[in-house]
């Protein structure tokens, strides 16, 4: 078979309607789903997508708590748990990583000085089967959707423990603002300035 001589990118991209609508009525679903505590109240078997919402008063998300204090429509995270295995094409069919993860933020907030886990709530969408393979797909286009800050702005909420030996490295900008996870009070720099970061904070929501 002959090599084509002349590029023409347009014979390279995927276009689809059927696959924008589906994106959509995954959010759609998502939004539909039961609000609860952080974690949840039951343990439950599943991977899939979640988000995160804040109803507290601190000072640097007094535009989360106006949103939120009366309906859901804000998330401040938006992440994904994915099945074990998925990256090595290897599922397992019993798999509770999304509840898993759910814990680990609660873990997380629970630990720092300046948050409090009972200002927080948390939604999710289980996609399993052949829908497993949406998962990250569906984590971008939530991100896309809300922009939440601590997807969008302020980096290091989902970070996990480094490991003995990997100590070096700075603390997030999470960190620096939400001081206290013991395993981040180990790293031994800080590239950024609290002001700094809280610059960013407030100069996030006067843009939105």
């Amino acid at each position: 078979m002959a090599v084509p001589i002349i590029f023409e990118r347009e014979k390279h991209v995927y276009h689809s309607d059927y696959f924008a609508e589906i994106i959509k009525d995954t959010i759609r679903f998502f939004n539909g789903t039961p609000v609860y505590c952080l974690p949840p109240p039951a343990k439950f078997e599943g991977a899939g997508v979640y988000a995160l919402y804040y109803i507290g008063k601190s000072q640097y998300y007094r535009y989360l708590y106006q949103l939120n204090r009366l309906n859901f429509v804000q998330p401040i995270y938006v992440g994904k748990a994915v099945p074990r295995g998925w990256r090595q094409a290897r599922l397992q069919k019993a798999s509770n990583e999304l509840y898993l993860r759910l814990c680990d933020h609660f873990k997380s907030v629970s630990q720092v000085n300046n948050l409090d886990t009972i200002d927080f709530r948390c939604r999710f969408m289980i996609l399993e089967d052949a829908a497993a393979d949406m998962i990250g797909t569906v984590e971008a286009a939530l991100i896309r959707e809300y922009k939440p800050i601590w997807n969008s702005c302020i980096d290091g909420f989902g970070n996990h423990d480094p490991g003995k030996g990997r100590y070096e490295q700075s603390k997030s900008e999470w960190d620096i603002l939400h001081p206290g996870r013991k395993w981040a009070d180990k790293l031994n720099s800080n590239q950024y300035s609290l002001d700094m970061i809280e610059h960013k904070v407030s100069s996030y929501y006067e843009n939105e």
